[in-house]
């Protein structure tokens, strides 16, 4: 749930209506968790997803019981699906198993549950609660701990106990029983707690996750698990999890693998985005990119988010800053791009930014990643710093397609316009989807390409019915970034599979 965990500020739906469903167990052995899905409700939308910063924990998702037939050793959870914007579960902790409903979050890496012991928070009194008293397996530790989400926080202390993900037993799982869960996020979720799934880099008090515990204890024969996430908001089965391997009825042909760059979120390296069948240029030079169950929408670069906006016809805020630097700085950029300067230090040679030797920063103001993962908070100096980084981007890419200069700087001006919201929501018109110009990812040297149908989320059936782009702006400063967050959009289109034997990732068409 946190950003990348707390990233830039994203859209995310948190107002979810869970209805687990547990089948039955096979012979064979397969783990099955589902998640119910229900319309998305216009009134229960509420805010913001992904704040700041990439050190904190992400987002949400669900779990499982066990079940199939066809002779494999795999766990697999049975997932439901909210509106396509939520997939979560049912696990159970102690002995006897108290119930929680969870999200599956690739990108956090701590479990947690809200404790009896919570009393002052109000989100506590709408979800279900752990009961050390009643768990004969209960093992005391008390450390305290806390966690920020990029859609909110929680704190309280750990705990330790036996934890069932459908007819898996984990002993002696170490999880944190939530004290206080302030603001509105955790009291309108129906979810009641997050089950992480990234690397242990990035657990919370190196709590041991819940996954490796799993592999230790022998309980995942091969230390793999996929996801496969039914975009179809009317089906009742909202996907599944498996663990142990992939389920080959839920893919098409075979997965294209990339190499885990980075371990903590399960962050890999990217190519150049395409729009509409054009390059765009921005990750010409390589990205980096996280697969995150978590979040439900693409999260990356105002840069690249800005242009898809602009031809989905997005709606989002104009920036002064940015419409600013066109009218005063606009051919001046455009004449050293001409004079062929480099391009990364055209903004310093202009005075907007300064260049510390391998790219620009906002004059007068650090703009880093700090220990938490978020960026320092932006003055006038580093708006006007991006917005110019921003246009060089814009400028190069049309001068590429041989347009004239008046049509350069009115394009850029026009992109202005469609800088995204603060909250990171961008309507679309619901009728022009048909019209929308594809998206795609270059990874492993493969095209991944997404259509509009499949990018775009309607929220409401009917004449009432809203439409809102599957992306939405992620900024992280190098080194770390540029960064995306490929969420449920992008995974329900295609089959993910987290190997942690081969610290890999694997894409491939969902069946």
């Amino acid at each position: 749930m946190g950003n990348a965990r707390g990233i830039a500020s994203a859209f995310l739906i948190v107002t979810i209506v869970l209805l687990p469903l547990i089948l039955s167990v096979s012979a064979e052995g397969l783990l099955r968790v589902a998640l119910k899905k229900r319309p998305l409700d216009e009134n229960s939308r509420i805010a913001a997803r992904l704040v700041n910063a990439e050190a904190e924990p992400l987002k949400s998702r669900g779990i499982g019981l066990r079940g199939v037939g066809d002779g494999s050793e795999e766990d697999i959870v049975r997932l439901k699906n909210y509106m396509n914007a939520q997939y979560y579960g049912e696990i159970g902790i102690g002995s006897p198993p108290q119930k929680f409903t969870v999200v599956f979050d690739t990108g956090s890496s701590n479990l947690w549950v809200p404790s009896a012991k919570c009393y002052f928070s109000v989100a506590c009194f709408f979800h279900s609660k752990y009961k050390s008293g009643k768990s004969s397996t209960y093992k005391k530790n008390g450390q305290s701990a806390a966690i920020q989400y990029g859609t909110g926080a929680i704190a309280g202390f750990l705990s330790q106990d036996h934890l069932t993900v459908g007819d898996l037993l984990v002993k002696d799982q170490v999880f944190i029983e939530a004290t206080k869960e302030p603001g509105v996020t955790f009291l309108v979720a129906k979810f009641d707690g997050i089950l992480g799934l990234g690397f242990k880099e990035i657990s919370v008090d190196k709590v041991v996750p819940v996954w490796y515990n799993m592999v230790d204890q022998g309980l995942i024969k091969d230390p793999v698990f996929s996801f496969w996430l039914n975009r179809n908001s009317k089906d009742g089965e909202g996907g599944e999890i498996v663990f142990g391997g992939s389920d080959p009825k839920h893919y098409k042909g075979e997965h294209t693998y990339v190499p885990v760059t980075l371990k903590g979120y399960w962050q890999f390296d990217i190519g150049d985005v395409l729009v509409g069948g054009k390059k765009t240029g921005f990750c010409a030079g390589g990205c980096a990119a996280i697969a995150d169950s978590g979040t439900s929408l693409i999260a990356g670069p105002t840069t690249i988010i800005t242009e898809i906006n602009q031809k989905i016809g997005a709606a989002g805020v104009v920036s002064q800053e940015c419409k600013t630097v066109v009218s005063q700085y606009g051919q001046q950029i455009l004449d050293l791009l001409l004079a062929e300067a480099q391009p990364t230090t055209i903004c310093s040679q202009i005075g907007l930014c300064a260049f510390d030797g391998t790219h620009s920063i906002g004059i007068g103001i650090e703009s880093v990643v700090k220990d938490n993962g978020a960026k320092s908070s932006l003055g006038r100096s580093d708006a006007m710093c991006t917005a110019c980084e921003m246009s060089v981007v814009w400028m190069q890419n049309q001068l590429k397609e041989n347009k004239t200069q008046e049509l350069i700087l009115n394009y850029v001006n026009q992109l202005c316009e469609r800088l995204p919201s603060p909250m990171g929501e961008s309507a679309v018109d619901c009728g022009a989807i048909s019209s929308m110009p594809g998206v795609s990812f270059t990874i492993g040297g493969k095209t991944f390409g997404l259509t509009a149908e499949q990018y775009i989320l309607k929220v409401g059936e009917g004449a009432a019915a809203q439409c809102i782009s599957g992306f939405t702006a992620l900024d992280v400063a190098p080194p770390r970034g540029p960064l995306w967050i490929l969420g449920d959009v992008f995974m329900g289109v295609y089959h993910t599979e987290f190997d942690y034997g081969n610290l890999r990732v694997g894409f491939a068409k969902a069946a």
